[in-house]
């Protein structure tokens, strides 16, 4: 039965980043026209359960500018519709921030996102989710590496986040 699983995440996670990053590319490469990597979000979650067709969870982030200025404290709502079964006890996740160096001032981040994630844990997991949003759309997250994550937890959604001060 743990082959099996196994197998089924494994497929799970390469269908969903497959299918993300072929539905996000066309809006990522439009927000990305004339856009830079202007910094680091880290944002960290506690224990979460995943409800079958969804999920909901909040994390506190924290945004770190390429330029080394003093990170900004931001907290993130992130909204999962599809499937997403089983718990996980702590999630670490890490975008690079890609947009123009003129929002670099202001409330940057604050705004909605929405994208794809897949995920899977086995004690150990690990999953991708590429969101596009903020101030005008101008915004894209990409992932930096996986998210890492321990728990037992399998999901592929649309994913929605609202980021705030």
């Amino acid at each position: 039965m743990n082959r099996i699983t196994t197998g089924v995440a494994a497929g799970l996670i390469g269908i969903g980043i497959a299918a993300g990053f072929a539905t996000v590319s066309t809006t990522t490469a439009d927000a990305q026209s004339a856009r830079s990597l202007i910094g680091t979000l880290t944002c960290k979650g506690g224990p979460h359960v995943g409800m079958i067709l969804g999920s909901q969870q909040t994390l506190e982030c924290f945004y770190q500018s390429v330029g080394g200025k003093r990170p900004r404290g931001y907290t993130a709502t992130i909204t999962k519709v599809g499937v997403d079964i089983g718990f996980k006890n702590e999630t670490t996740l890490i975008w690079q921030v890609i947009g123009s160096t003129d929002v670099n001032r202001g409330p940057l981040l604050v705004g909605d996102y929405g994208g794809v994630s897949a995920e899977a844990s086995v004690a150990l997991g690990v999953g991708a989710n590429a969101l596009v949003g903020g101030s005008n759309k101008s915004v894209v997250l990409q992932p930096v590496s996986v998210q890492g994550q321990t728990g037992l937890n399998v999901a592929l959604a649309v994913t929605s986040m609202v980021i705030s001060r």
